[in-house]
């Protein structure tokens, strides 16, 4: 039995020089009191099968009975074994993020291009459903592939729950869209729905392959990007509601324009708002080493000049370094650049709706929503 000797007669670490303790410093006494080697046995085991030791959480189960295998039909699947306690962990991280109100852009999307579609009330709730379920389980995503700290001024669901759980609540949820969307009972839905999630992970993927291979893109290459990845929920959102619509009206046009005035507009004030700083950081598009419109407009101004690119490649968090940053964007003229884009687009976004609107007052909600995006 000298094997199984107790926690008290361990004897005290000693440095090669002989003296007790880390730097020399005396032992600090056990808290336990002496007990026979063959008690301190029988107290660990006693103390490893006591009722109070086991976690409340799980339930006592009955004996092991493999007899039970020669008959069940182990047809654990499906609705049938699945309990509210098991949904709530896998939506945990996508309830929490939902549970932080943000701005509801696409909610506010929907509702103002209703005023020209007049989707039929129970297929609109179910669109808007859908479209909010997508935006945030992406949001969920982003945030892990961004690194992102922050979210509404939160910490973000992966902080919180760990990435993989993140990860898997996001990819349930975008199937639990796609559940919720078959009760539109409309063919084309389905199609719509594939075809914008593909868009939006290509845009998603070039945006991350730019980012982390440090390749600054065109800014052709960038509005296509912009196309797929932020104008894909507000193309599906309104190609739903036209599949579901009695009004031929095409908006998918004036949609896609839209999405990149979201984006550009959103680029501009991550720069340069203090608000976009409270809720998300800093500059944090130079955080996350992104190559967004006025980072792509600046690099490109002075191809020469390396200290914006070199910046985006140290994902600083560094407020000092991230003003300097800013400042050499002004130095080029980038943000300037920015808000003389975002007119021109602005200009031609109200020519769109004044067709759509052909002589009818339903416009008003679409260009309230344009001024909302509109940078000062």
């Amino acid at each position: 039995m000298e094997h199984l000797r107790s926690p008290n007669a361990i004897p005290p670490r000693t440095s090669s020089s002989g003296q007790n303790g880390l730097f020399g410093t005396p032992p600090k006494q056990v808290l336990r009191a002496n007990v026979q080697e063959g008690d301190w046995i029988s107290n660990r085991k006693q103390s490893l099968s006591s009722p109070n030791s086991v976690n409340p959480a799980i339930p006592a189960c009955p004996a092991p009975d493999p007899s039970k295998y020669q008959k069940s039909d182990l047809a654990f699947y499906g609705r049938s074994s699945w309990s509210p306690q098991k949904e709530l962990i896998l939506v945990g991280p996508y309830e929490y993020l939902i549970a932080q109100p943000g701005k509801d852009i696409r909610s506010q999307l929907i509702a103002a291009f209703n005023e020209w579609l007049e989707v039929p009330p129970e297929s609109l709730e179910i669109i808007t459903k859908v479209v909010g379920m997508l935006h945030t389980a992406s949001l969920l995503v982003d945030d892990v592939e961004d690194s992102s700290v922050l979210r509404r001024g939160l910490p973000v669901a992966h902080s919180i729950f760990g990435t993989a759980q993140t990860i898997n609540s996001a990819n349930y949820v975008y199937f639990l869209a796609l559940q919720e969307l078959g009760k539109l009972k409309n063919p084309k839905a389905i199609n719509i729905y594939t075809e914008e999630l593909l868009n939006l992970h290509r845009g998603q993927g070039m945006d991350l392959f730019w980012r982390d291979t440090l390749t600054c893109p065109s800014e052709d290459d960038y509005l296509e990007m912009v196309g797929n990845k932020t104008g894909g929920l507000f193309r599906l959102a309104v190609k739903l509601m036209q599949a579901e619509s009695k009004n031929l009206k095409d908006c998918v046009p004036l949609v896609n324009l839209m999405g990149i005035i979201f984006q550009i507009s959103d680029d501009y004030h991550n720069i340069s708002s203090p608000v976009y700083t409270s809720n998300k950081g800093m500059c944090e598009d130079l955080t996350e080493g992104k190559f967004s419109f006025p980072i792509i407009h600046s690099i490109r101004a002075r191809p020469e000049n390396m200290q914006l690119l070199n910046i985006l490649k140290q994902k600083t968090e560094d407020e000092q370094v991230k003003r300097y940053a800013v400042t050499y964007m002004e130095s080029t003229g980038s943000l300037e650049y920015c808000r003389k884009v975002l007119t021109t687009l602005m200009e031609r976004a109200k020519k769109l709706v004044e067709g759509l609107d052909d002589g009818g007052n339903k416009g008003k909600a679409v260009l309230k929503f344009l001024d909302k995006m509109a940078i000062s």
